[in-house]
């Protein structure tokens, strides 16, 4: 866990200054809360407190904003979320949250299968702490075709003893899996997934328009039929346009079918919105299309996020940063992301997408995801009190987690 810079919350703490929450930005609010729990979001006019005035004060201009939540990083500051070495997890965990990633869920990579299974296993014991929400698998289940950084050694189709081990090792704590709809056995994948409350992730694939139409039909069928709830019961798609064939007009790929079923409102898509991955002008034609509330920003961040150009691992592929963006020694394709969700926020901001679409795609869609929109993604009476506060350029300045201050960068 990230260490803080107080023993301890006090009994109503607040923050005065401008919120965002999800219906506008509120000029002169307040957020206050006592210990851990959102006690008060809303005007400066209604809060009924105050007399002490607020903890901390900040620029004009500052903004305070939900804690922001990334369901596909790999690690950051070093740390490999697939090592299978808890303490370089908890070295990752500690830099994103003090980035202002609140929450995140540890994304393994494919590998040998006693390396994979050793991964959730220690994931799974940090996921019951409490460090992070959860794991998410990319893989093994993917195509060869597509792998990008993903190990083509070890990739196979899904096998019901495989999908069970890799189940039962991740103990409860696997919340979304990545897998290609071609793969011999992946109808199969998604019933067994969504039983155990796994939400299915298309991607990675080299399928046709009608597969991955049919697969995300699936999924939806499947998790509403499982017990998924509201918008945490929709299938998501791992990092749109990376890792699947290009949208083009004679072959439009899985590419089409996303996009028409996210804009229905039946998945959510992924955009690694880092200016690497995607140029600006398709972040903002998704977002166009889709609506923010059908999409969720990611990092897809990895071991060399916070840390110098140079040579670094992602699971067990060699991989060279160079001008912070990562390649893969092996192809010289991309090999996950080295920025924080704060700068793909700004950048999203930055090609042209309205601040609060932005936002809402980095804390509400992700909470919704996780199924945890009772007690993460917003800033509202009764959730859990994280929040970060930014400057007007979207800056990090303060990073606030279950009502403690976390030491800076």
């Amino acid at each position: 866990m990230a260490s803080s810079e107080n023993s301890g919350p006090s009994p109503v703490n607040y923050l005065r200054g401008r919120i965002a929450t999800e219906s506008g930005i509120i000029e002169d609010g307040v957020l206050a809360y006592d210990g851990d729990r959102i006690a008060y979001a809303g005007p400066a006019a209604g809060f009924p407190g105050g007399d002490t005035g607020p903890e901390r004060t900040f620029p004009p201009g500052s903004l305070i904003l939900p804690g922001l939540i990334d369901t596909h990083c790999h690690g950051a500051n070093g740390g490999d979320f697939a090592s299978g070495d808890a303490a370089e997890a908890r070295r990752a965990v500690d830099f994103l949250q003090r980035s202002g990633t609140t929450t995140s869920l540890a994304s393994t990579m494919t590998a040998p299968p006693a390396d994979l299974l050793k991964a959730l296993s220690v994931l799974a014991g940090l996921a019951e702490e409490g460090v992070i929400a959860g794991i998410h698998a990319e893989g093994p289940f993917v195509s060869s075709v597509r792998c990008g950084a993903q190990n083509p050694d070890h990739i196979v189709a899904p096998t019901p003893e495989y999908v069970a081990a890799l189940i039962d090792a991740a103990q409860g704590r696997m919340k979304t899996m990545t897998y290609a709809p071609e793969l011999p056995g992946a109808d199969a994948l998604i019933d067994e997934l969504t039983t155990h409350g796994i939400t299915p992730s298309l991607g990675h694939t080299d399928c046709d328009t009608s597969t991955a139409a049919a697969s995300l039909a699936l999924a939806w069928e499947e998790m509403d039929s499982t017990g998924f709830d509201g918008y945490s019961g929709r299938p998501t798609v791992t990092h749109l346009f990376n890792g699947m064939p290009p949208l083009h007009h004679r072959s439009p790929g899985p590419v089409a079918a996303c996009l028409r079923i996210a804009k229905a409102g039946n998945a959510v898509v992924e955009l690694i919105a880092d200016g690497a991955h995607l140029d600006p002008q398709t972040v903002l034609t998704v977002f166009e299309l889709v609506g923010a509330e059908n999409i969720a920003l990611v990092t897809d961040s990895m071991a060399a996020t916070g840390l110098p150009d140079g040579a670094y691992h992602l699971g067990s592929s060699a991989v060279t940063v160079t001008d912070g963006v990562a390649t893969l020694d092996r192809t010289g394709s991309l090999a996950g992301g080295t920025a924080v969700l704060l700068d793909v926020v700004r950048r999203t901001v930055a090609a042209g997408v309205p601040l609060l679409d932005a936002i809402t795609s980095a804390t509400v869609v992700p909470a919704n995801v996780l199924g945890l929109a009772d007690e993460l993604g917003s800033l509202r009476l009764g959730l859990r009190a994280d929040a970060v506060v930014v400057s007007a350029e979207l800056r990090l300045l303060a990073v606030l987690r279950e009502g403690l201050w976390l030491a800076p960068l």
